[in-house]
């Protein structure tokens, strides 16, 4: 009787592990008699700069119903063609369960060897498909896409909503940090198996998705149960970290778990469902999703609905964006070597022309401070524009100014913080390896001085004769993939206390303890040097990006340092 258990216990253990990974293509995967077939063509691409040297293939399919007359949707699939996409797609858009679409399957670049007999050739696959930079987003819009759209005549939509981008394993991470990167290209995402785990920084993508203000993506995830646990994690838990993330940010995200191992099996057995999800509502666009449906602080900052609006443009280095008492905001620029004004009208005009001014703040007396780095001086505006010099021989960056009249300044050439009392200026503190940005606490009990060339924004008590003590790293900042700096730049500083810090990746805001608790999207590609709040109730941000000025009405209050000190509430610890 015993045995007679044994077998039969030994039977359901086995019959159970062969269940495991056990899944099997539906109809929609398969060729269906009547359905009209679309055209696959294979080709090969070697003439990349971004990825220079490397040679893949790629495979194009053009549905029955393709119609050149309009843009067609797109799917852009890594590794070459997986999950039977193929009859997928003829099947379903046969059915007009999805739109009539593209199909752009590619592989990985590979870089020859010199010699096949005695060398291997590099390949690509890892540094293009798990890195978290946009090198591969990039690889897809500026190269091969257009590369395709010429060489195959066809017209390819380039509305966002249009496009969807899929992968399994490394491709599938590949493909969320397409999307990640350039939402304005990609929207529509399927992730099997993804390698969100720590072999290039994947693993940092569940902490990036709650702090980072919504994007206009929609994700299915799968995953099994017996996928892998190695050196760079556990993917299934990873996943499961990613479907949390997105929970939590409340995006638009479904999944399904299953048992099985490292395997397109299971994935390939729910893609045509996957595709109805992701094409569903079609051709309605994908945006963002409501502040309703969020945890994430930064939308206890940010406005639903409300974006970044251009102020000006066509300037050759906006910079040292400062506030007045009355909300009107002015900014330098320093290759157009003058100073503009941004009234409470929104109307730009010039304060102040021949000026050779980077960093500007307002002082308690109503005048404008302004560094000119190139003579060596810090100046300051009245109301009329007239200028007086207030101290020379540094070479100015940054500036602030206390509501007691001292103004403080980073000297980054000379790795330098001075205090200016009156006309007096000494040295309060030097080694920082690029001594950026420079704000004080709104209790100004603290000065916060951003290091360029760092992963930091260093904190000091100010003690009263304006000397400064007990420096620490204290805001800790996320680099870009790649980065071994923050570019950590222009900042300004709310009622809350919260810090807000730009940076390689975006404005990065942080509390009052030194964790980053959001990130908000910059304005355009080329990021922001400088931040001030501004308007009539302070709760307009502005930022200076090079050539533009942008601004973003935000629930936030900014702070004037020139103005009465006040008490932000302790942050949460």
């Amino acid at each position: 009787m015993r045995t007679l258990s044994f077998i039969a216990c030994s039977l359901a253990i086995a019959a159970t592990a062969l269940a495991i990974d056990d899944y099997k293509p539906g109809p929609d995967s398969l060729p269906q008699p009547g359905v009209a077939h679309g055209e696959t063509t294979v080709h090969v691409y070697d003439q990349s700069k971004i990825f220079p040297g490397t040679t893949r293939k790629y495979w194009v399919y053009v549905p029955a119903q393709y119609d050149s007359a309009k843009p067609a949707p797109l799917l852009i699939m890594q590794d070459g063609i997986r999950f039977n996409a193929i009859n997928v797609l003829d099947n379903l858009i046969a059915k007009k369960e999805i739109p009539p679409m593209i199909g752009i399957f590619v592989t990985p670049g590979v870089v020859p060897s010199l010699s096949s007999n005695t060398a291997l050739p590099r390949f690509n696959r890892s540094y293009e498909y798990d890195g978290m930079s946009d090198e591969y987003a990039r690889f897809l819009l500026e190269e091969l896409l257009p590369h395709i759209a010429a060489d195959q005549k066809l017209n390819l939509s380039t509305n966002p909503s249009d496009r969807m981008i899929a992968g399994e394993s490394s491709g599938a991470i590949a493909a969320f940090t397409a999307a990640w990167h350039r939402p304005d290209a990609f929207r529509r995402v399927f992730s099997a198996i993804g390698t969100f785990v720590g072999l290039r920084g994947g693993n940092e993508y569940p902490t990036l998705i709650r702090q980072t203000e919504p994007k206009p993506i929609r994700v299915f995830l799968q995953d099994g149960s017996n996928d892998h646990n190695s050196y760079g994690g556990n993917w299934f838990l990873a996943n499961q970290e990613m479907l949390s993330a997105f929970e939590y940010a409340g995006c638009d995200v479904n999944h399904q778990w299953g048992d099985g191992v490292h395997s397109g099996k299971h994935a390939t057995a729910l893609f045509p469902d996957a595709m109805r999800w992701l094409w569903r509502d079609y051709p309605a666009p994908i945006v963002a999703n409501p502040a309703a449906k969020t945890n994430q602080p930064i939308m206890s900052i940010l406005l639903p609905g409300e974006d970044w609006q251009l102020v000006g443009e066509n300037f050759r280095g906006a910079d040292g964006l400062a506030a007045n008492d009355k909300g009107e905001v002015f900014f330098s620029d320093h290759a157009g070597n003058c100073i503009y004004r941004i009234g409470l009208d929104g109307q730009l005009s010039v304060f102040k022309s021949q000026t050779d001014t980077g960093g500007l703040i307002f002082g308690p007396d109503g005048k404008l401070y302004a560094g000119q780095g190139a003579k060596k001086r810090i100046v300051s505006y009245d109301a009329g524009g007239k200028e007086e010099i207030i101290a020379e021989d540094l070479e100015p960056n940054d500036l602030v100014a206390a509501r007691n009249g001292n103004v403080y300044v980073t000297d980054s050439p000379n790795k330098k913080v001075w205090l200016i009392q009156g006309r007096e200026k000494r040295v309060v503190d030097e080694g920082i390896a690029f001594p950026n940005g420079i704000r004080l606490s709104p209790d100004q009990s603290l000065l916060y001085v951003a290091d360029y060339r760092g992963q930091f924004v260093y904190s000091f008590d100010v003690l009263p004769d304006g000397s400064l003590a007990n420096r620490q790293r204290f805001y800790h900042l996320h680099l870009m993939d790649g980065s071994t700096q923050s570019s950590a730049d222009g900042m300004t500083v709310d009622t809350l206390g919260w810090l807000y810090v730009t940076t390689e990746m975006g404005i990065q805001v942080c509390d009052q303890a030194g964790r980053v608790e959001g990130i908000i999207s910059k304005p355009q590609a080329r990021g922001p040097s400088s931040l001030a709040f501004g308007g009539s109730n302070f709760d307009t941000l502005f930022a200076a990006c090079g050539d533009k000025v942008f601004k973003r009405k935000t629930q936030a209050h900014g702070v004037l340092s020139f103005q009465t000190p006040i008490k932000p509430p302790a942050p949460h610890l």
